[in-house]
């Protein structure tokens, strides 16, 4: 199983000390961050896309591509791409730029987006949500295929044989499909014969299984079981020396977070109740010890047998120390003790 961490690059004021990094101290911070994760072993880093005030990453590709030349082996992947108000030509091309720079490490995690602020942004109607990301990804899958392209849609002009470059280091440029638990996105990464990351970000994970169900049986029903079928779950932790610091550091951050994101979608407001609720042996949270993070990853592995996991760390501003110690825990401590696992049930 690949193991990895994505990151929304969340640049708020620290809860505990109400400081907050200027840009390029936070950018300075990633790219450490990015390095560790290299070099500790682990397998993925993602980058979302965001045009909010509270997230620094407008274009996952610009920092991806920095990434590349300070890295070696970790894979590089957007987590997500908005393609629904992306163009699928310069997303293309932008992640062919990352995946030369990188010698092939490059990956595209497409999603609707969890936020709507780049609708309005780049002028489109959020009426066309579902349309524009199915058009688009669909012109995007058809772009790495072929190095001149003719096409047609309804959202954006026709391409009449021209060409796309640079092409990418890899044959095939990796393209996911990021869902967050609706059936008719499980479906079409299916029917595409896409890899499906599935986020869960809170309740329990035994009711997402149900999704990854619909993936596999939907690829079987239609005869595409020589697609590549590969399930990430994605989902929200942090790992520190024992179990009460980690989430001690992780609740005011996380709460912050969640609380602002709460109130413009009319959630409740966090509790450290409901969070520690989150972080019990069931929950979707995993903020503990090393320990406790390798029972969780290998629980949810037995519910959906995923082929990569990946964790947010940083769901709200972390003390830089902090992070740069659970990145290590998890690439020295914590990802061989999975891998070994899991290598045991096959």
């Amino acid at each position: 199983m690949q193991l990895g961490i994505y990151s929304f690059v969340e640049n708020t004021p620290d809860p505990a000390t109400g400081k907050q990094l200027s840009p390029a101290e936070r950018f300075n911070n990633l790219m450490e961050e990015i390095v560790l994760a290299d070099q500790a072993g682990l397998d993925v880093f993602g980058i979302g896309e965001h045009h909010r005030p509270d997230y620094l990453v407008s274009s996952p590709a610009v920092v991806l591509g920095a990434a590349a030349v300070r890295t070696k082996r970790i894979r590089l992947t957007s987590a997500v791409t908005v393609l629904s108000s992306d163009d699928p030509v310069r997303v293309y091309q932008d992640f062919a730029t990352v995946d030369q720079l990188s010698g092939g490490r490059a990956e595209i995690m497409a999603g609707r987006g969890s936020f709507i602020e780049s609708f309005p942004l780049f002028g489109y109607d959020l009426v066309e949500y579902d349309e524009l990301f199915d058009e688009k990804l669909r012109l995007l899958l058809t772009l790495r295929e072929k190095e001149r392209t003719t096409w047609s849609g309804k959202h954006r002009p026709a391409l009449n044989g021209l060409g796309v470059y640079p092409r990418s280091f890899q044959e095939r440029l990796p393209v996911w499909v990021a869902v967050g638990g609706t059936p008719q996105s499980v479906v079409r990464a299916a029917v595409l014969g896409l890899p499906m990351a599935l986020a869960i970000i809170g309740g329990t994970p035994e009711r997402f299984v149900p999704f990854a169900e619909l993936y596999r049986k939907t690829q079987t029903n239609i005869g595409n079981a020589s697609a590549p079928l590969s399930l990430s779950i994605n989902s929200h932790g942090f790992i520190a020396d024992d179990a009460q610091q980690a989430r001690d550091l992780y609740y005011g951050p996380y709460a912050q977070t969640m609380g602002r994101i709460g109130r413009e979608r009319g959630w409740p407001p966090p509790s450290r109740a409901a969070f520690d609720a989150e972080c019990s042996p069931r929950g979707a949270v995993l903020a503990g010890s090393p320990q406790e993070v390798i029972d969780k990853i290998l629980y949810e592995y037995e519910l959906f047998r995923m082929d990569r996991f990946l964790i947010q760390f940083s769901v709200g501003t972390m003390p830089h120390a902090a992070m740069m110690r659970c990145i290590e825990l998890y690439g020295t401590v914590v990802a061989p003790a999975v891998r070994k696992a899991v290598a045991a049930t096959r």
